[in-house]
Order: C-alpha cells, then sequence, then structure tokens
C-alpha cells in the first residue's frame, strides 16, 4: 500500500515537472525578447542623453541663485539642457512660491520621491531578468533530464540527445537574458543616481533662491 502511494505521488510530481517544460520555455522567450528590446531601448536612451556635469549643474545653480524673481528662475531652468523630468520638478517647486518654506522643502522632496520611485520602476523591469532569467534556464535545464536519462536507461539515445538539446538551449537562453538585463541595470541606476544627485543639488539652491526672494517681497 505504501509503495503504491509512494508510486502515485512519484508520477504525480513526474507529470507536473514535465508539464511545467512547454510554460518555462515560454517564458524564457519572452524574458529574452524584453531583454532585447530593453537593449535597444538602453542604447537610444544612452544616445539621446544630454551629459549634464558638474560645470552646467554649477552655472545653472550659480544662474538660480542671482535671479531676481522667479519668473527669471524658471527662465534659467528652461533654456537650461536638464532632463524634461527634472525641467518639470523645479518648475513646479517654483510655481509653488506662495507657501510657506516648510510645505515648499516637503513637496520638493516628494516630487524627488516620485521620480526616484520612477526610476525605480524602470530598473525593478530588467532587475527581473538578471534574477528569473537563469532560474527559468536552470528549469528549463533539469525538466528534459529526466525523460533523457529514462531514455537512456531503454537505449534510447536519440531521446537523450533531444533532452540534453533542449537543456542547453535553455540553459543559454536564461543566462543570455538575465546578462543582458544584469548590464541594462547596472548602467541605468548609475545614469539615475546622477540625475537624482544633480537634481537633489539644484533643487536645494532653488530652495533657498526662493526664500531669499520671499523675505525681499515680506519687507
Amino acid at each position: 500500500m505504501i509503495i503504491f502511494g509512494s508510486e502515485i505521488l512519484t508520477n504525480l510530481l513526474h507529470l507536473i515537472a514535465e508539464s511545467l517544460l512547454i510554460p518555462v520555455v515560454i517564458i524564457l522567450i519572452g524574458f529574452f525578447t524584453f531583454a532585447i528590446l530593453s537593449l535597444g531601448s538602453c542604447v537610444t536612451e544612452k544616445f539621446s542623453r544630454v551629459k549634464f556635469g558638474v560645470d552646467k549643474t554649477e552655472k545653472l545653480i550659480r544662474a538660480i541663485s542671482k535671479s531676481a524673481n522667479p519668473e527669471e528662475m524658471k527662465e534659467h531652468v528652461r533654456s537650461s539642457h536638464l532632463d524634461v523630468n527634472m525641467k518639470n520638478i523645479l518648475i513646479k517647486i517654483i510655481n509653488n512660491q506662495d507657501i510657506d518654506v516648510v510645505s515648499r522643502k516637503a513637496l520638493a522632496n516628494k516630487l524627488i520621491e516620485e521620480l526616484e520611485l520612477q526610476y525605480s520602476n524602470i530598473t525593478q523591469k530588467t532587475d527581473i531578468l538578471v534574477r528569473l532569467g537563469p532560474t527559468m534556464g536552470l528549469m528549463g535545464t533539469l525538466i528534459p533530464l529526466g525523460p533523457g536519462l529514462a531514455a537512456l536507461g531503454n537505449g534510447d539515445i536519440n531521446a537523450l540527445a533531444q533532452a540534453l538539446t533542449i537543456s542547453f538551449d535553455t540553459t543559454i537562453t536564461g543566462l543570455a537574458a538575465g546578462a543582458i538585463g544584469f548590464i541594462i541595470s547596472r548602467y541605468r541606476k548609475k545614469w539615475y543616481m546622477d540625475d537624482l544627485s544633480i537634481l537633489e543639488a539644484i533643487v536645494t539652491s532653488t530652495l533657498e533662491a526662493l526664500e531669499r526672494c520671499q523675505r525681499k517681497e515680506d519687507f
């Protein structure tokens, strides 16, 4: 009775493993397709990005600090080579010149957090490739080995060769998708970290300039 029950469970596990092969292959194809599309998007982003280094950051901070009024600040922001999202954040902060200092700082922090979350959502997609790509590849490697070894026991070399071919193909596809995802995530995280650092510096300068303009108006 115990042996019979064990055989049923073993057959059930075998059936589950066999049924997972096609979904795993489909997922791997989807992962690899997404990795190639993401790579193309990353290359396009790389060449469309305008490098905003220390010199440009210093120049913009000086221009904002020396601005006589908020409208002049907005003109400097619009004429800069900052990313559109960063420009929108700065202009939104300047447009809220009428609120108190604490509230304006809270708004600025919230806007920066939202941009950081937006960047995180972008890199999170390729981070999934890094984690799940090799995992799916490993599953695609192990699933066909069971039938392949069984075929070897029966002397069916062709079935074993086919199983090994599927195993190697899924492994390579999973590793390739993970590697591409890792490269994309690494570069994008560096770009976005630099952008946030630049934005925080300019936002700090803008808040101080707005506070100074507000004090002048009070007098």
